[in-house]
């Protein structure tokens, strides 16, 4: 580096590049665990921005900290909120176990551009000390978990939980306009009952509305803030009613339901609540999955394979089968199921290796579960967007598939009884005839009683001929 300034922490003095606003603990990290693509997740860096905002505020409001501190704090903190400075974040994930070098990262971000606002040099701590000041009152070791909570939630409530639900209610849509549409069902991938293809989407839409209350009853855990706690859980540096006052404020600022975790021991010792919450996203990887898997089996052909659904045409699909169309939003979320499910292994993991009053797997664990939360978020608003949205039936193949459907005999048994049934069904294959024709040529039944009994559409509810 040939343009940079000295800054100091306290073990010494460190080159800092000239135009950037850390400081020396940030410069110390970047030097030291420059491991992998990685970086922080940018969602830490808001929810950072309304810890130190809600904590100068509590601290001014008690008296500890001076309007002026205050105000320069609470105004950058707002500038990091507006999106500015987001390259100040270089951090990587694989760093101190603690987050203690991020927490350090937003302290001196904080710092140094109230230096710049107040016209003093960067690196002077002045007006502004990072630790002093942007860090009053506070620890990594409860700043950081209390971080973490408000990003999850923040990506849940506002970008995760739209999604899913907006892609649940396109295929609520699409089961209500098919619900007169008769399909044959399939078990253990062969041929069963008759149902609606309105009822087998009316499946999926219960799925995602299952999996989003699985999620939504998880977040009461995570929004129970470590806040307060300091060092190791006791409240040591922290003013008698500060928690409560700065998780008041970021409630009120968030407008989520913030509140101080009723034991700051078990908040900071132990991150179960976000391990609960990644399982409940693992459960919904599984639903995607299963749901996606299933529209790819039964759009399969075109002329080959099942071919009961017509999927968007995006774009091709072979740079050497012309005209080939293939499944690509299908496969593109069934990957990022399969990453949820890996993440959420190394979420565990994390969760588990917590020891004594610290938890030293937080980068790790909030790197997977943001990560988690994105993919699934966009991931849905893909699947929706391009290619729930313009899926058809093919209603003559899916009549043809009822009409040479054996397991249509399954209304005879309550008639003729399990035995003829069934060697009506062993005679039509057989044989290659249609239900109805090896019905007749065993003679079991009139072509009368036939049309009365296996009716498709009758056999879609509870009935007994």
């Amino acid at each position: 580096m040939t343009d940079v300034r000295i800054e100091h922490d306290s073990m010494g003095a460190v080159p800092v590049p000239a135009d950037k606003l850390w400081g020396a603990q940030t410069q110390r990290s970047l030097e030291h665990f420059s491991i992998g693509a990685e970086r922080m997740p940018p969602a830490l860096i808001g929810a950072y921005a309304v810890i130190k905002r809600a904590a100068a505020i509590a601290n001014g409001a008690s008296g500890r900290l001076d309007p002026e501190r205050q105000a320069l704090i609470v105004k950058v903190c707002d500038e990091l909120l507006d999106g500015r400075h987001a390259d100040m974040f270089p951090l990587h994930v694989w760093m101190t176990g603690s987050g203690t070098q991020f927490n350090m990262n937003v302290n001196e971000v904080i710092a140094n551009r109230a230096s710049q606002i107040a016209g003093m040099p960067l690196g002077s701590k002045t007006p502004v000390h990072p630790n002093d000041h942007v860090n009053m009152a506070q620890s990594s070791n409860d700043s950081f978990p209390t971080a973490m909570g408000i990003a999850a939630a923040q990506g849940i409530v506002r970008d995760l939980v739209p999604q899913v639900c907006a892609l649940r209610d396109t295929i609520t849509r699409k089961a209500a306009e098919w619900d007169g549409i008769v399909k044959i069902g399939r078990t253990h991938l062969q041929d069963a009952t008759p149902l609606t293809l309105g009822q087998e989407w009316s499946g999926y839409a219960a799925m995602l509305t299952q999996a989003v209350a699985r999620i939504e009853g998880a977040l009461g855990e995570v929004c129970e803030l470590a806040l307060g706690g300091t060092a190791v859980g006791t409240g040591i540096n922290a003013e008698p009613g500060f928690a409560e006052a700065a998780i008041a404020e970021i409630a009120a600022f968030t407008e989520l339901p913030f509140v101080g975790a009723p034991n700051k021991f078990a908040a900071q010792g132990s991150h179960d609540a976000l391990v609960h919450l990644s399982g409940t996203l693992r459960t919904l990887a599984v639903a995607l999955g299963k749901i996606a898997n299933d529209i790819r089996f039964l759009a399969c052909g075109p002329r080959a394979g099942i071919a009961e659904l017509i999927l968007p045409e995006n774009e091709p699909g072979s740079s050497i089968m012309p005209g080939k169309v293939n499944p690509t939003q299908i496969e593109a979320l069934t990957m990022i199921c399969a990453q949820v499910m890996a993440n959420d292994v190394a979420v565990g993991l994390g969760g588990a290796g917590g020891m004594l009053e610290m938890n030293a797997y937080k980068p790790l664990m909030i790197h997977n579960l943001m990560q988690s939360i994105t993919l699934l978020a966009q991931g849905s608003a893909n699947f929706r967007k391009y290619c729930i949205e313009g899926t058809e039936p093919d209603r003559a193949r899916i009549a043809a598939y009822v009409e040479r459907s054996l397991m249509l005999v399954t209304a005879l048994a309550p008639v003729i009884g399990y035995d003829r049934s069934a060697e009506i069904a062993h005679h039509a294959r057989v044989h290659d005839l249609s239900l109805r024709d090896a019905a007749l040529d065993l003679g079991y039944v009139t072509a009368e009683e036939f049309d009365a009994v296996v009716d498709p559409l009758g056999m879609t509810r509870p009935s007994v001929s």
